[in-house]
């Protein structure tokens, strides 16, 4: 049954996938809506501009999942909501998972859930907490034919760069990416390496599970473009960015452009051209 939504997640055509991710709102952070705040606009502009999925939450699914026709992107199901973000955190860390994960995914029509792995430096308890939700999770995507997709985060030190800001050491990623495929992932979401031509180190070690690329941070058009493209020759599977193409002037062109390099083989160059079209 997993094979039936993983075909409405990954493109037909080149077997890739771009998710679009605007879920978040779900962690309390101000910084975080930033081109999010009107998220029925934020849908609508990504819907136009068709990439494979969004990736939304519980509460804020029925924009996409209202709209008419059957050529809308998929959705993607965020399942766990945690505080681990700020600039200045909280006395005390938490990633929690919502109610009956599986079971609010199959009346929102999701065709994949996705839960956290967090390794933060001096945070073990918040790892376990990430543990324990996909144990718990991951027996019942079983059940119900949900793939599960485990989103490996290396964090660095809050005092040395504070909030959301990911460690992109290759000797970091991909002992806690295989943690997720050891866990029971189906689909792998991860931090691209500092140096984007050593991610088929990440591949290699996830094995036969599909690794999609997490955008980052906010990076130059240029910059994103070429790291997607040298990403795409590494073997994976595909990009969920979020930031860096909602918080774009333009987010459907930009979303084009991502498409144009993950399904169609598009040099960055060529890319481009769609930076410029609505």
């Amino acid at each position: 049954m997993k094979t039936y939504r993983l075909s409405r997640l990954f493109n037909s055509k080149s077997g890739n996938c771009f998710d679009v991710a605007i879920d978040h709102g779900f962690f309390n952070e101000y910084s975080f809506l930033n081109g999010i705040e009107n998220i029925e606009k934020a849908v609508n502009i990504l819907i136009d501009a068709a990439p494979d999925a969004i990736q939304l939450t519980a509460g804020q699914a029925h924009y996409l999942q209202s709209v008419a026709g059957r050529q809308k992107p998929s959705l993607v199901l965020r399942t766990d909501v945690a505080n681990v973000y700020g600039k200045v955190l909280p006395r005390t860390l938490f990633s929690r998972m919502i109610e009956n994960p599986v079971e609010q995914a199959i009346r929102l029509d999701a065709v994949c859930v996705v839960v956290n792995l967090f390794s933060i430096p001096g945070e073990p308890e918040v790892t376990d907490q990430c543990i324990q939700n996909i144990l718990k999770i991951k027996p019942e995507t079983d059940r119900y034919g949900i793939p599960l997709m485990v989103e490996p985060l290396v964090f660095r030190p809050n005092a040395e760069a504070g909030g959301y800001m990911v460690n992109g050491d290759p000797e970091k990623i991909i002992p806690l990416v295989r943690q997720g495929v050891e866990l029971g992932a189906d689909i792998i979401k991860a931090d691209p390496t500092d140096n984007a031509s050593e991610y088929h180190r990440v591949v290699e070690t996830a094995g036969k599970v599909p690794v999609l690329v997490r955008g980052g941070g906010k990076a130059s058009d240029d910059e994103i473009l070429k790291r997607t493209y040298t990403l795409m020759q590494q073997g994976v599977k595909g990009i969920v960015y979020g930031r860096n193409v909602i918080q774009h002037s333009n987010p459907g062109g930009m979303t084009k452009a991502l498409m144009s390099i993950v399904h169609d083989k598009a040099k960055p160059e060529d890319a481009t051209v769609w930076l410029n079209k609505k």
